[in-house]
């Protein structure tokens, strides 16, 4: 008896001692990276789970998309989480990407095979969040609980060194995904990091908006499927200039031999690719300039081209993005800088 009471006493020190280690364990050792501790945040998806019961229609949306959903008993592999940032306070009311956020949301809400955040508030792109008056934020959306970042930024972003940090680990180091529309080409002129990042910059639209044909340079890209290479389309197109060709995979490019290459804002040396893909570190990254007018994201064209791109950016799935630097002409030779 007395044996059995002295192992018993040993037992219960052992779990106190392992109870109070727990409690004063530093956050950090539990963390990865600077994030929080699983379960210290939790996620708080913007949707309810994919197929949830009396929800008609939802798993045959999903299951004609090819969607992995989860269900409301947890079963199945969980959705992604994709955050819509869409910082565009210094930027040109014109631009309305209201609709855009919209038809993104959408989408992953369709398919299952994403949750949505959107944010204009650029605080959120940290490890760890703030409120204005600089305490924690509790829930919501940060660079530790989403796999991808949507980007509809305009010009410069108030974005602090820390959260600058902080987006180049979560897309290099962490490699999660990353995908700028049309204006984010523009956004940060002034962080050459955000350039390399990102793969060339905004240098003008020589023609506002314009009907041209464009090439589909590779066709089995995720969502290149309904485009037709040489058919006109209409957009605002962009230039890009300091176009890192050789780091590059082209997906949909300009056929400027239909446009007035003369016209005093077209500059000798400049990409006009307008869909590409490229890696940065671990991170897989995606850009197009299509995208300018509102009514421009409801055609089926566009929405299956992102749909595809965000599956890339996710990791769901796989695409061939070796550079191909001579697939536009106009980036065969060194970028001007203007």
């Amino acid at each position: 008896m007395r044996k059995i009471c002295i192992i018993g006493l040993l037992a219960l020190s052992a779990i106190t001692a392992s109870k109070l280690l727990a409690q004063t364990m530093p956050v950090a050792v539990a963390s990865s990276g600077g994030c929080p501790a699983p379960g210290e945040r939790p996620f708080h998806p913007g949707g309810p789970p994919a197929g949830e019961p009396g929800e008609p229609g939802r798993d045959s949306n999903r299951a004609s998309a090819g969607g992995q959903g989860t269900s409301a008993s947890g079963g199945g592999p969980h959705r992604k989480h994709l955050l819509i940032w869409a910082d565009t306070r210094n930027g040109i009311a014109q631009h309305d990407i209201a609709h855009a956020e919209a038809v993104i949301e959408e989408l992953g809400y369709k398919s299952g095979l994403y949750d949505s955040y959107i944010r204009t508030d650029s605080s959120i792109i940290a490890k760890r969040p703030k409120m204005s008056n600089g305490d924690p934020a509790s829930g919501g959306p940060s660079l530790c609980n989403v796999d991808a970042i949507f980007f509809l930024g305009h010009r410069e972003i108030d974005l602090d060194a820390p959260g600058r940090a902080d987006l180049l680990w979560f897309i290099h180091d962490q490699g999660k995904g990353f995908i700028a529309v049309h204006t984010g080409i523009g956004a940060f002129m002034s962080w050459p990091e955000f350039g390399d990042m990102v793969g060339g910059r905004y240098d003008e639209h020589p023609w506002n908006t314009a009907d041209a044909p464009l090439i589909v340079v590779d066709p089995k890209f995720p969502g290149t499927d309904k485009f037709v290479s040489g058919e006109t389309f209409k957009d605002e197109f962009y230039q890009l200039k300091d176009f890192n060709a050789d780091q590059i995979h082209v997906v949909l490019r300009l056929d400027t031999t239909h446009l007035d290459m003369t016209e005093h804002r077209v500059h000798p040396g400049d990409s006009y690719a307008q869909a590409y893909a490229k890696m940065y570190g671990k991170g897989r990254v995606f850009y197009s300039g299509l995208g300018h007018a509102p009514a421009t994201w409801d055609d089926p064209r566009i929405q299956a081209m992102y749909l595809g791109a965000i599956k890339w950016a996710l990791g769901l799935v796989d695409a061939d993005v070796t550079p191909n630097p001579n697939a536009t002409p106009e980036a065969s030779s060194k970028p001007t800088g203007k």
